[in-house]
């Protein structure tokens, strides 16, 4: 396993983190302990969760995905040696059963990192997460950015300064910014500048062979500013691994169960994702681990987070980490690319 310094941080993370979302709803909490324990012994000493897991969001499950983070934590009594992310849930119709009057402000974020802690089972936090705007902006596939600033909703500078606060009280180590634009980002590290606050240290976007978009304005951002991407759905919620081609919906799969996940199925996503699982075979590669590779192998990239509900799946992931990427395949991914740039943003 590598082990990559997290931004400006002291946060030594590997170089693939363990997503949750599916603990609690599609897994139970042993096949997560399973999960957790296999991963452990590989070398991952990175997990990424949220205060709203599992997905799809439910009243009845919501927060069980950390507590069952926090059983394995107590089995095990591990909690020095692992590097623990959550966020606090964003404003929206879908979640407001968590609390009234959803906002990324001081009392949101109060009651949330008080809810996480305890069902983590810890007194602290590595790095705490917005887990999406407080304002009308471009996440979960939203795109042709829609101008309307009079739904904004808390100042970022009342987000900042009480991050800042868990940090001083040592709720939270760092904290970073999840489904954010680049002018997101860059304002809150102009105002963490002004204010002599702590700076984000970490972006967590979707980024994959079906979505590249961030490389246009926020990789620069996050290269020069050292903000390290945390990489999510780099398998495109599976669709690179080629399992829903030609029409397939496998049992148990992701969009077999939960077919409004279907963004990466568009008709150009379908004709992308042909191409390059037929790439990936022609070089002897499972499509998956390409997929990957070429992910963890991005310079901006501080970490890619992978999911999976079965073990061999979550094996096959990790054992991506072999993988290095000739030239001559970098430039046949690069060709696929830019015939039909980002059919997925």
């Amino acid at each position: 396993m590598e082990y990559r310094q997290l931004g400006n941080t002291d946060l030594k993370v590997s170089r693939i983190c363990l997503g949750t979302m599916t603990w609690g709803g599609q897994n139970s909490e042993a096949q997560a302990h399973q999960q957790l324990d296999y991963a452990f012994s590989r070398g991952v000493n990175f997990f990424d969760t949220a205060e709203m897991y599992p997905i799809p969001p439910s009243k009845e499950l919501q927060g069980r995905t950390e507590s069952y983070i926090g059983s394995w934590l107590k089995k095990h009594n591990n909690r020095e040696k692992v590097v623990i992310a959550s966020k606090v849930t964003g404003p929206g119709a879908f979640v407001s059963y968590i609390r009234d009057d959803m906002r990324l402000d001081r009392r949101n974020i109060r009651a949330a990192i008080q809810g996480s802690l305890q069902r983590l089972g810890t007194d602290y936090i590595d790095l705490y997460q917005l887990h999406w705007p407080d304002r009308v902006t471009n996440f979960f596939g939203q795109h042709d950015y829609d101008h309307q600033p009079q739904k904004d909703g808390t100042p970022l500078l009342e987000s900042l300064e009480v991050l800042s606060e868990l940090v001083k009280e040592g709720l939270v180590r760092h904290f970073g910014v999840s489904n954010e634009s680049p002018w997101g980002l860059m304002k809150y590290l102009a105002l963490a500048e002004k204010h002599q606050l702590p700076r984000m240290v970490s972006m967590q976007n979707p980024y994959s062979l079906l979505n590249r978009t961030l490389e246009v304005g926020l990789t620069e951002v996050m290269l020069r500013e050292k903000v390290d991407l945390l990489a999510y759905s780099p398998l495109a919620f599976g669709a690179l691994t080629g399992k829903y081609l030609n029409d397939q919906r496998p049992e148990g799969a992701r969009m077999t169960l939960f077919p409004h996940y279907a963004r990466y199925l568009t008709a150009a996503g379908v004709s992308a994702t042909e191409q390059y699982v037929a790439l990936a075979k022609a070089h002897g590669l499972a499509p998956n681990q390409m997929a990957l590779a070429f992910v963890s192998g991005r310079s901006f990239v501080g970490s890619s987070i992978i999911g999976a509900t079965s073990l061999p799946q979550l094996e096959s992931n990790l054992d991506s980490l072999e993988l290095t990427l000739s030239s001559e395949l970098m430039d046949a991914i690069e060709a696929i690319h830019l015939s039909g740039p980002n059919p997925c943003p």
